[in-house]
């Protein structure tokens, strides 16, 4: 099963976008409602059984059940005898609020993510069409319901293989978005190890180093821009809460930071095409980015996209290119010799890797690449016991019927598919 995320711009008149924001609205007091639900029943659980809170007291019956998704989704179906306003929206897109509920509780749990919070107008965003009407894309735009017709920015062809499961309401900075999710009753058999391999070596001097000896200076997005951010920002610090004012100025900050993203983004995808022009396969470090943020350096790891380039951009690229993504221990690979294997030991200020057995002298940033491609290598070697370097293992099969999916995906046309 092959599944997809696109994304397109939408062109909603008036009335369709006040249609959108009260739909916005139903959703985020449904949410606060539940979540408030939730919290109250877990404080009446705190208090201690031999005394009482000086602040204030949760009290509620023992048998009381905890109320998880079902529990409030019943009560959810029950509220609209009182509450009119809940009838006016789509009950499933009411459900999935609730099952969004239900999942941060569970992420908070298993993933260690934190406590739910309560939303406001401004961190209310998005709201999910589970289900989608018949013959609802067409080359006007896409049918959805309560909506009816809005018209889309096709930027794209949606291949006949592909189903759209649901849809996603996006609001963002620069106006509203539809995310259509695609499936496709089709098993996409991963690269395998082929071709040319390609060491990878990320960093803030240099965005990253390959093991061929290319070297990719690191784009400063945030920092070009954070002179302006920085006068906007004090600008609304004076501008008074709740000011149509203050609004506008939150909005214009909101479309500078979506600009710094969404450069960032497009350059991160360009890199990784280039990237995979050459290769067969390529490997990374296993790092996690997320401790090198929290240094003394992490305004430009962040800014740099680090993370969202080698664990979500990058293999996604390789997927689609048919090119073998792998990561490898990434202990000790600016320490070591790509030539002799030799133990060089060096702090980060020294920025030449001179081995004294061998007497190599390189980049140190491209001697590690050098080092990530050897370990890459060897770790395929074993697990396939031979030398795959040149050698495809995917039948010829398999190798079309990628090629036949992913050629009708990377296709960008007018979407001329009559509804």
């Amino acid at each position: 099963m092959l599944n997809m995320t696109w994304e397109f711009k939408l062109e909603p008149t008036e009335s369709q976008v006040s249609e959108i924001e009260r739909t916005l609205s139903v959703c985020r007091k449904v949410w606060n409602y539940a979540l408030r639900e939730r919290k109250d029943w877990l404080n009446s659980r705190k208090c201690p059984v031999n005394a009482c809170s000086i602040d204030r007291e949760y009290i509620m019956a023992p048998d009381t059940p905890f109320p998880n998704y079902h529990v409030q989704a019943k009560n959810l179906t029950l509220a609209k005898e009182f509450i009119p306003e809940l009838k006016t929206v789509n009950a499933q897109m009411l459900q999935q609020v609730l099952r969004s509920l239900d999942r941060a509780f569970e992420d908070m749990k298993s993933k260690k993510h934190g406590f739910p919070r309560f939303k406001n107008q401004a961190r209310s965003r998005s709201f999910v069409f589970p289900q989608m009407l018949k013959n609802f894309i067409s080359i006007e735009g896409i049918k959805l319901p309560q909506l009816g017709l809005v018209k889309v920015r096709w930027s794209r062809e949606i291949p006949e293989l592909f189903q759209v499961k649901q849809a996603r309401i996006v609001r963002k900075a620069s106006g509203y978005f539809v995310m259509l999710s695609l499936s496709a009753d089709v098993n996409v058999p991963e690269a395998s190890p082929h071709g040319e391999p390609i060491g990878i070596d990320v960093g803030l001097e240099y965005f990253l180093s390959t093991s061929d000896g290319e070297q990719i200076k690191r784009p400063k997005f945030f920092s070009s821009l954070q002179r302006k951010l920085k006068l906007l920002q004090r600008r609304l610090k004076n501008k008074k809460k709740g000011s149509s004012n203050r609004s506008k100025l939150g909005k214009e900050i909101a479309r500078v930071h979506q600009r710094i993203a969404d450069t960032r983004k497009d350059w991160h995808f360009k890199t990784a095409h280039h990237l995979c022009n050459d290769a067969g396969m390529i490997f990374v470090e296993d790092l996690d980015f997320r401790i090198m943020a929290k240094g003394m350096l992490g305004k430009h790891t962040l800014d740099a996209g680090l993370g969202q380039f080698t664990n979500q951009i990058l293999p996604w690229v390789c997927f689609k290119r048919d090119v073998y993504y792998g990561k490898v221990d990434a202990y000790g690979t600016s320490q070591e010799c790509p030539d002799c294997g030799a133990r060089v030991k060096k702090d980060l200020s020294v920025r030449i890797s001179e081995c004294f057995e061998c007497g190599s002298t390189k980049p140190r940033d491209i001697a590690a690449a050098q080092v990530i491609c050897a370990r890459g290598q060897r770790v395929i070697e074993n697990v396939c016991g031979a030398d795959l370097a040149g050698v495809s293992v995917m039948s010829s099969s398999q190798v079309a019927l990628k090629q036949k999916i992913f050629g009708a995906i990377q296709g960008i046309s007018r979407y001329t598919q009559k509804g």
